[in-house]
């Protein structure tokens, strides 16, 4: 939790002010001035008496006791001034400005954990080290311009970055976006971007709390904490967009399962992200973009309109809208007709609704209250309107802020004429708008947040014989891959339906064998993991002499120890794989086997624990779901078997953590069951 004296402090210290406001200490003193921080300012320097109008001391051991100090001095003096912060002034709220910590070198973490060691010990909180500052509703802790307009209404902004908030606030203030907190974690030594999101989420007030989250993030520190406070936040009724810059080399390294070959730290991120309900973004505008639309009225069906008075932008946001699953739907009748006759001649309503460049504020107010009243088909309007600069378009504007305070429908205005219309769009922002310059921009943003997976319960798994017959399995298994026998084993605990198989020595063990299996079967190498790289798999084995030359054949492969005999059963080849990735915990996969995975890699992936709700969605998501339906008279599979089997898979390895990468690959699946043919387990122990 943070403390209550950094977020709302009485008296501030700035260590390092300065009358010059081009340093840092400089800068936060003036901020803290021109945005009318309420309570007590001091400032030390040793060589000023006066700064900024304010007395200065030389000294820091002679100032008053002070709830938060900012620091902008070297490093190598913040110590010992944190010590008699800590310890002689009271102090609990800390932002350092200075660099030189642990981004340096092992020096600079050294002390930059001794730094944490001394605000811990008083129950402090520090912001930074080498972040820009902290904004709120109480003061401008920032060294930074500009400040944006403060809203309790407005976003509540966690930044990883100093520089990269700096751009999204300014980047945001031209689209009318604004701000109800700014935290720059930077280093974040003992606060990060998990700490401020629980933060928000353990004092969040439905009637006062920004209901906005944006988050940009280079580290993930604490993953399930991280799921645990956004998954919170928006079930309490918050939005959360996040970016998550970069993405780790270390968990996409040549993998021995086709698992641990799609699954890595991003596709983790991913994961994480659509179980919490996270809006993942990918770039400044892109937040900025989709947080706007989080200030607007809820998008509750996909059918938009689009008035205009320039076709090409039109054109264009169809076609973002389109190709991301929300509809432009044509509008015809009676009504349709009605509006045509109220526009100039060569005007358009099919939708995209095109009044021309001579169209009038009171012919866009008409088309509006049509697509508000008449149109019941439409669930939402964007207004495309710019101007070519030949007369002032104030009027259109009003129309539009007006329309967006009366009409139910969500109404987005799309005002692309940044410099034409500048002043008008300035004005239309300073009644408390929101512009979008960019219809594709917006268009993809839209459906991003229509596609916002709604936040489900996380279940808890109930302790069962079979759980402790899962432990026992993997309490006498030695790490690496286990033996055929132990996946069986350990996959029936689970209830995973496998096929019948039988692991054989010798040949007289295989022909004793087909008297339980059947002809036809199938061989497979025991030994080498990759079996069909070193041909290591023999397919509809009908007869004891074809049985004797195929024990032969995969025998002579380097690193057989035996074979596994299975019957041979048809149907659509399915995968369901697992890994452990870090800190986020395992990943389950699913999809269509064979090429699918091979080759066009298209999976579902989610953060284990999943519901059934989960597997499901993760089946119905696959592009090849039509397969799995059943096409072109080709049985399709059972659905919801699949899905039960994709929770005992994440059920496994929530009772297994042990268990680092799974492949059910294949299974074979019809309308009736589906079975694991072919399984790998491979389990680390600390």
């Amino acid at each position: 939790m943070l403390n209550k004296k950094l977020l709302n402090p009485k008296s501030i210290v700035v260590v390092g002010a300065s009358n010059n406001i081009k340093t840092p200490g400089g800068r936060v003193l003036k901020n803290l001035l021109d945005h009318n921080f309420k309570g007590k300012l001091f400032a030390v320097n040793p060589k000023e008496t006066e700064v900024q109008g304010l007395k200065c001391y030389q000294n820091i051991t002679d100032i008053p006791n002070v709830d938060v100090a900012i620091i902008a001095i070297a490093a190598k003096f913040t110590l010992e001034t944190v010590k008699v912060l800590t310890q002689q002034k009271n102090t609990k709220g800390f932002i350092i400005f200075s660099a030189g910590f642990s981004e340096k070198d092992a020096e600079g973490a050294k002390l930059e954990q001794q730094i944490v060691d001394e605000i811990n010990l008083i129950n402090g909180t520090l912001l930074g080290p080498n972040n820009i500052g902290l904004i709120n509703q109480n003061y401008a802790g920032v060294f930074t311009t500009p400040i944006p307009k403060l809203d309790k209404n407005g976003v509540d902004f966690i930044s990883g970055s100093g520089a990269t908030a700096v751009f999204i606030m300014e980047a945001a203030m031209a689209t009318g976006l604004t701000f109800s907190s700014v935290y720059s974690v930077g280093n974040s030594a003992q606060i990060g971007v998990e700490e401020v999101l629980e933060h928000f989420d353990e004092t969040f007030n439905l009637e006062t709390s920004s209901k906005i989250k944006l988050l940009y993030i280079e580290s993930i520190e604490n993953p399930q904490k991280l799921l645990k406070h956004a998954t919170s936040l928006i079930k309490k009724g918050c939005k959360i967009a996040a970016i998550k810059a970069g993405s780790s080399s270390a968990g996409s390294r040549a993998a021995s399962s086709h698992t641990g070959a799609l699954a890595n730290s991003d596709v983790a991120v991913d994961a994480l992200f659509k179980k919490a309900g996270i809006v993942r973004c990918y770039g400044r505008n892109e937040l900025i973009t989709v947080a706007s639309i989080f200030t607007l009225p809820q998008l509750k069906g996909k059918n938009i309109a689009i008035i205009t008075h320039a076709g090409g932008p039109a054109v264009m946001l169809t076609d973002a809208l389109s190709k991301n699953g929300l509809s432009v739907p044509e509008i015809k009748g009676k009504e349709s007709e009605e509006l045509l006759e109220k526009l100039y001649l060569g005007s358009s309503v099919s939708n995209p609704i095109d009044f021309l460049a001579t169209g009038t504020a009171e012919q866009l107010e008409t088309i509006i209250d049509y697509c508000e009243n008449k149109f019941d088909k439409i669930d939402a309007m964007a207004v495309i309107f710019g101007s070519p600069g030949l007369f002032e378009v104030y009027d259109v504007y009003d129309v539009i802020h007006k329309k967006m305070k009366t009409c139910k429908k969500p109404i987005f205005p799309i005002l692309p004429s940044v410099i034409n219309v500048k002043n008008e769009i300035d004005y239309f922002i300073s009644k408390g708008n929101i512009n979008f310059p960019d219809e594709v921009l917006f268009g993809n943003a839209l459906a991003k947040t229509m596609l916002a997976k709604k936040v489900t319960s996380i279940e808890k798994l109930n302790l069962t014989t079979n759980n402790q017959l899962i432990r026992n399995i993997i309490d006498i298994s030695e790490n690496g891959y286990l033996q055929p026998q132990q996946v069986r084993e350990l996959l029936i605990a689970a209830e995973v339906p496998m096929v019948n198989e039988i692991v054989c020595n010798t040949k007289s063990e295989c022909i004793s064998a087909i008297d339980l299996l059947q002809f036809p079967v199938v061989m497979k190498v025991v030994g080498p993991i990759h079996k069909s790289d070193v041909g290591g798999i023999i397919l509809n084995i009908s007869s004891k002499e074809a049985l004797v030359i195929s024990f032969d054949t995969i025998m002579k492969i380097e690193g057989a120890t035996s074979v596994l005999l299975q019957p041979m059963k048809k149907g659509i080849e399915l995968f369901i794989g697992a890994k452990k990735e870090g800190d986020f915990g395992h990943l389950v996969l699913c999809g269509l086997g064979g090429i699918y995975i091979e080759v066009l890699k298209d999976i579902q992936t989610a953060l284990a624990p999943i519901s059934k709700n989960e597997a499901i969605e993760m089946i119905q998501n696959l592009k090849s779901y039509k397969i799995i339906q059943g096409i072109r008279n080709q049985e399709g599979i059972n659905e919801n078997e699949f899905a039960e089997i994709i929770t005992k898979v994440s059920n496994l390895v929530t009772i297994a953590p042990e268990i680092v990468e799974l492949d059910l690959n294949p299974l074979f699946g019809n309308s009736k069951e589906i079975f694991a043919v072919d399984a790998r387990i491979r389990i680390e122990k600390n």
